[in-house]
């Protein structure tokens, strides 16, 4: 488990100097809290603080003053590790570290390259991710879109965590929804046809609907030979085949491409649901009452039991829900996640009490909540698309924004908050555009790269340049920066929220841009050096007296360069986002 190079070292410390107190009488604590470092709240005040003091005092019974003290005098040669360490009331460790230390971290990032803030803490224990799960009833909308960029950047973090990640679609291909498909679509056929038929109540009304029936008209004919049963059954086949199609092609356009399809259709062919319906009431799960089989989850903790097998024989969806999972646990995984509409927080629940039913803890399920999306343009909600009057496709919005654009917007806030998504404002070149703030850092560190090379000034290797030089704030400011993205990639990993690392990039690009800005990085060329024209908002706003560079502190400043754009990438390529060369 990682927090970083320099965190690492620092927790090292701190818990050889408990371990080190308690060895001499002067701790009894047994075991040690979790040692958590942040960074203090203004940085006169160092550089990380620790509140172990605070968190010993009841153990300890006394005060966390006098417990910082005793932790400050067992760190053993602090003075090649901290520049201060310095006790604040009511006992907060506050730590200056060696700029030695933190110029280690250009080291670290040159050495692990894209495995930089990857960890084993996983231990290679397997995850299922299940996400987006669309009916194949239409065209994925932009909550679905949501869910996607929820559901991939959760599986790429959990592989970086070091577990064993599977991404996984549950295809919803039987049950009402898809024989409502097929009598819509044999209305539309029938329509076009010259043969009109009642529309189904509560049928699917887009024109997507029309559309398929048309291709169908074109391959089919009138096929007036067939019985109508026949021809709504082929409108049926042909119209999920086009739709799940065409759900692959947008998720594809979108750089989401699962491991695992999985068609609930081959539960019920290969009786799995009378199965798993049979095994719980052989254990006294289910119940008959009133011609339905009720599943008994409120012995499990939902709010009241619920039916699985209505009067008519016909299953619920929570019957192959309860079957899919149950696969899903004899496939062997540790760990269940799903990503779920925020609609569905009722259905927790219930799930988790299969999860009990079949003999493990509720929480071997975890379900990710998605919030709806408001599109808005230039700050005006938009409801329905121009191109056919209904609602707003995903693959819409890929193709106005792009699907780097549409990726970190949906990924900018907690899943489980609303979010407004501006499409006018997801396609500036401006630093008022969150995604182009951050693809541009990359870019703009590119662009030195292509200015340094004009001049024959190779790249500086962090392995073989004297870091020494780098001393002053900013410069230190980006390396803590740097240090600090292995423990974001953590908490993002384990607490399922990836907008830890959007937040993140945002924070990295801008000490970037403003280091850009305000110090030279090569030294002044005769000619007029060739970078790219900075976009509204992230240029100068005039040129700096800027400091006169010597080769070694032009040496150390790219490979801080190299540090910084290693880890844009690296952030980018967790959510599934590209870091472009040249924008």
């Amino acid at each position: 488990m990682s927090q970083g190079v320099v965190q690492d070292k620092v927790t090292s410390a701190l818990l050889g100097a408990l371990n080190g107190a308690k060895r001499k009488g002067q701790l009894k604590t047994e075991s040690w809290p979790a040692l958590s470092l942040d960074a203090p709240k203004r940085p006169e005040w160092g550089d990380l603080a620790s509140t172990v003091a605070m968190s010993l005092a009841s153990s300890e019974q006394r005060a966390p003053q006098d417990i910082a003290q005793i932790i400050v005098e067992n760190l053993a040669q602090s003075d090649q590790l901290f520049d201060r360490v310095e006790i604040v009331r009511p006992g907060f460790l506050n730590l200056t570290v060696k700029p030695a230390v933190w110029q280690e971290v250009l080291r670290e990032i040159e050495a692990q390259g894209a495995a930089y803030g990857r960890t084993d803490l996983g231990g290679r224990r397997r995850i299922l991710v299940e996400y987006v799960s669309a009916n194949p009833t239409g065209p994925l909308h932009v909550g679905h879109g949501r869910g996607a960029a929820v559901g991939q950047a959760v599986a790429n973090l959990l592989d970086a965590a070091g577990y064993e990640v599977v991404s996984e679609y549950y295809i919803n291909d039987a049950g009402r929804q898809m024989k409502l498909l097929g009598a819509s679509v044999y209305a539309r056929f029938g329509e076009l046809s010259g043969r009109p038929v009642k529309f189904p109540e509560d049928g699917y009304h887009g024109a997507y609907i029309t559309a398929v029936a048309e291709r169908i008209k074109q391959q089919l004919g009138d096929r007036s030979t067939l019985a109508p049963a026949e021809l709504e059954e082929r409108c049926r086949t042909i119209a999920y085949q086009e739709l799940l199609n065409l759900i692959r092609s947008d998720l594809k356009a979108f750089g989401i491409e699962f491991q695992s399809w999985f068609s609930e259709t081959s539960l019920l062919s290969s009786n799995a649901v009378e199965r798993v319906l049979e095994e719980l009431k052989s254990r006294q799960l289910l119940f008959e009452q009133e011609g339905a089989w009720w599943f008994r989850s409120s012995s499990f903790g939902d709010e009241k039991d619920r039916v699985v097998k209505k009067q008519d024989g016909e299953y619920t969806y929570l019957a192959s829900d309860i079957a899919y999972h149950r696969d899903k646990l004899q496939r062997g995984y540790d760990l269940l996640i799903d990503v779920w509409g925020a609609d569905h927080h009722g259905y927790i629940p219930r799930m988790q009490a299969v999860m009990q039913a079949y003999g493990h803890p509720k929480d071997r399920l975890q379900v990710v909540l998605v919030q709806l999306v408001k599109l808005l343009r230039g700050g005006v909600e938009v409801k329905m698309s121009k191109r056919t009057g209904e609602f707003i496709t995903m693959r819409e919005v890929i193709d106005e924004v792009g699907a780097d654009a549409a990726k970190f917007y949906f990924l900018m806030r907690d899943s489980n908050t609303h979010l407004d998504f501006d499409l006018e404002l997801a396609k500036q070149r401006s630093a008022d555009n969150p995604v182009y703030y951050v693809q541009y850092a990359h870019a703009r560190i590119s662009s030195l790269w292509r200015v340094a090379g004009s001049r024959g000034i190779t790249r500086s290797l962090p392995s073989r340049t004297d870091l020494t030089v780098l001393t002053d704030p900013d410069e230190l400011a980006l390396i803590r920066k740097l240090s600090a993205y292995p423990s974001v990639l953590q908490s993002s990993a384990t607490s399922y929220e990836p907008h830890r690392v959007t937040y993140y990039l945002q924070q990295l690009a801008g000490l970037l841009h403003t280091f850009y800005n305000k110090h030279r990085i090569l030294p002044p060329a005769a000619d007029k050096d060739m970078f790219d024209a900075a976009p509204a908002g992230l240029e100068a706003a005039e040129e700096p007296q800027r400091e006169t560079l010597s080769p070694e502190r032009t040496a150390a400043r790219l490979a801080l360069m190299m540090g910084v754009q290693q880890v844009l990438k690296n952030g980018l390529a967790m959510l599934g986002i590209s870091a472009p060369e040249q924008m």
